[in-house]
């Protein structure tokens, strides 16, 4: 019997850690997942609406990775190879699982949008636990658009729906997180509504 040879790596350098999951060693692999779990959470938590999904979206997305990581160009940085992969995982999860799931209506709602002063009062997992209530195909564009960066021509390539789709969906996510936030904090937007309302009197 051929037993193959465990390459050994050094647990803080994630070069070496790379080259030893190239030679399938588990505990190399054990390692990188260690390293960057909560950076590959922290994406999936945007685009899932529950840990369950999240943890299918990660699991995936490092299969994904070990699966590739023969094609990772070391002259360029692990992360946003890494954080690719995941996006694009996320996507698959997306157009396997919920592209046909409800979406619900938004009617023309009254809201001022959300100042920064606003948004800053608000915690960051406060915010995403909004962004998870949302329908999944608003979910999916808003999180593109505003904190992947792609534009609705490449969301629509991406999703296999039409842009001007990708376009209504991002302003219904921000229709929906914009009533998410006035029911959760009313005194917060009423404060900002004032503010808005004196300063178009003037």
């Amino acid at each position: 019997m051929i037993f193959k040879k465990k390459t050994s790596y050094k647990a803080d350098d994630l070069d070496s850690i790379i080259e030893a999951c190239l030679t399938q060693n588990p505990q190399a692999q054990r390692a990188l997942v260690k390293m960057f779990f909560g950076f590959v959470k922290g994406i999936a938590m945007r685009y899932a609406a529950n840990e369950a999904e999240a943890e299918e979206i990660i699991n995936d997305g490092f299969l994904k990775a070990f699966n590739n990581l023969a094609k990772f160009d070391h002259e360029k940085p692990f992360k946003g190879w890494l954080r690719t992969i995941v996006v694009n995982t996320a996507i698959d999860y997306y157009r396997k699982n919920q592209k046909y799931a409800h979406q619900a209506d938004i009617d023309d709602i009254d809201l001022p949008d959300m100042s920064e002063d606003v948004i800053s009062k608000i915690s960051a997992d406060e915010i995403l636990s909004f962004i998870q209530k949302l329908p999944p195909s608003y979910r999916t564009v808003f999180t593109l658009y505003v904190v992947e960066g792609y534009n609705h021509r490449e969301i629509a390539d991406k999703l296999g729906i039409k842009e001007g789709t990708s376009k209504s969906n991002l302003q219904d996510a921000r229709k929906k997180l914009q009533l998410m936030i006035k029911n959760a904090y009313p005194h917060l937007h009423l404060a900002y509504a004032v503010k808005i309302n004196k300063f178009n009197e003037n």
